[in-house]
């Protein structure tokens, strides 16, 4: 069925309509932050939210304690919305303050570095509209809310794919709060992380050194063997690391124990795969080197982005037609304020890539730039389990301008943003896109056959491989 102009099934007066509540989601998911795999509060709130508003809930989606679903609506096409709210250790930052100063409130130490409490309540918001939608109209269609574990560094929606989570779904759609406004999908890198421990064996360091086998030592040749190796990796590539037990604080003790957690990416899953080998390699000449023993223990990964033209133009129209989001004098006040605390050269290269000529002064990015489509996609050197949904089911993603512009992501500047207006602003912006994406996607059943076909010309000839090892299980559950 394709709906005829006369017809107004605008979901956006029902945005404006909930804002307030949704809003205030928000704002609880950042006064109690939680890290990945322990969002229990987060999913309650989300979930008791959707309940309310008619939807049935699902628990333990995947298997996994805080993943869960919420649907609304019978026949029709699935169309989903992608939520997420883990929040990131060590960012506790009170509410608009200007320098790095911990939230006093805050008994977690974490904090929205990301803007993952937008992007969850948000994503709600544009269910709970497009749910209402519908039942207003008496058509066809479900409207399926996923919350999401643990995108920071775990990959939630890798294991929850893995899982058969998102078979049923016909289209998803998502967001993620930014500091300027993005309507064609950037590429991003797939990635995979591990836990490398050393075990050797304890020694007097002075008196008996040579009955020692030391951990650590393996440990650190690891690491300079990898500081070497970062010579010869592709340009995108990229391999991080966090000491996680350096085995002791005695000097004079050889240490036993030692881990490091690694993070390594790469343009897309075959190619991450290569470089994690090597990773591998070195980490296995350094037990050798050490006369130590080597524990691998896998801990997540995720696909790169599988963008979708015909989801794109569809969610750039109604971008263009709602225009850029509506900062005040206020808003962009503050985002002056802000904006001092991090170098103007961050803010003149944010300006350039949303199209802003260099004469332009903006500090908040309420323009949407052009859907340019004969020029290279954007790369951002992270990651996002976003990637997997991607290769499961066709799937678009809106980056909406919540924080200043040059603003650092995980960082405490994007914390101190992540409850004033601008930032609702953004997240009620966003919500408006998606949910008129859905009503479209619901109600004309050509273009969603085009974004399905695209899709599937695609992975016909590249198929979905899961970065996740078969036989592993989501971290809670081991």
């Amino acid at each position: 069925m394709t709906i005829t102009p006369d017809q107004d099934l605008t979901p956006i007066p029902t945005v404006d309509e909930l804002a307030g509540e949704f809003t205030a989601v928000a704002d609880r998911l950042w006064d109690a932050p939680e890290l990945r795999w322990q969002e229990t509060a987060s999913m309650r709130l989300q979930a008791e939210t959707a309940r309310q508003h008619g939807f049935t809930v699902t628990e333990a989606v995947g298997g996994i304690p805080t993943a869960f679903s919420a649907e609304f609506g019978t026949g029709g096409p699935v169309i989903a919305f992608l939520g997420e709210y883990d929040a990131l250790a060590g960012l506790s930052q009170e509410s608009g303050a200007l320098a790095p100063t911990p939230d006093p409130a805050n008994v977690t130490g974490a904090g929205h570095g990301c803007g993952h409490h937008l992007l969850g309540a948000g994503s709600l918001l544009a269910a709970v509209a497009t749910a209402r939608t519908l039942e207003a109209s008496g058509l066809p269609g479900r409207v399926r809310y996923y919350g999401c574990p643990a995108e920071e560094a775990a990959a939630g929606k890798s294991f929850m794919v893995k899982a058969g989570a998102f078979a049923d779904v016909d289209a998803a759609i998502t967001w993620h709060p930014f500091t300027r406004m993005v309507t064609r999908q950037m590429e991003f890198l797939a990635y995979t992380q591990a836990y490398f421990s050393f075990t050797g064996v304890a020694s007097h360091a002075g008196s008996a050194p040579e009955h020692g086998r030391s951990a650590l030592d393996a440990l650190e040749l690891m690491n300079i063997g990898i500081n070497f190796l970062r010579e010869h990796i592709a340009d995108d590539a990229r391999i991080h690391y966090a000491i996680t037990d350096s085995g002791g604080q005695s000097p004079n003790v050889v240490q036993a124990h030692a881990t490091a957690y690694y993070i390594v990416r790469a343009a897309d899953v075959r190619q991450m795969r290569e470089l994690y080998e090597r990773v591998l390699h070195v980490a296995q000449g350094a037990a050798l080197m050490t006369d130590t023993v080597l524990t691998v223990e896998f801990d997540g990964a995720s696909s790169h982005v599988l963008p979708n033209v015909v989801l794109e133009s569809v969610l750039h129209g109604h971008a263009a037609r709602l225009g850029g989001v509506p900062f005040d004098a206020q808003d962009i006040a503050m985002g002056e304020r802000i904006a001092t605390t991090y170098e103007s050269e961050r803010i003149a290269a944010d300006r350039a890539r949303s199209g802003l000529p260099s004469s332009d002064r903006s500090i908040l990015d309420s323009t949407v730039p052009a859907l340019i489509t004969s020029v290279p996609r954007h790369r951002e050197h992270g990651s996002t389990d976003v990637g997997d949904v991607s290769w499961v089911t066709p799937t678009v993603q809106i980056f909406s301008p919540c924080f200043t512009l040059g603003a650092p992501p995980h960082s405490w500047q994007w914390v101190t943003q992540g409850k004033l207006p601008a930032a609702h602003k953004g997240m009620i912006y966003a919500a408006k896109v998606m949910a008129s994406t859905a009503t479209t996607l619901i109600t004309d059943h050509v273009t969603l056959a085009r974004a399905r076909a695209e899709y599937a010309d695609v992975t016909s000839a590249t198929p979905y491989d899961s970065p996740i090892p078969d036989g592993v299980i989501a971290p809670p559950n081991r």
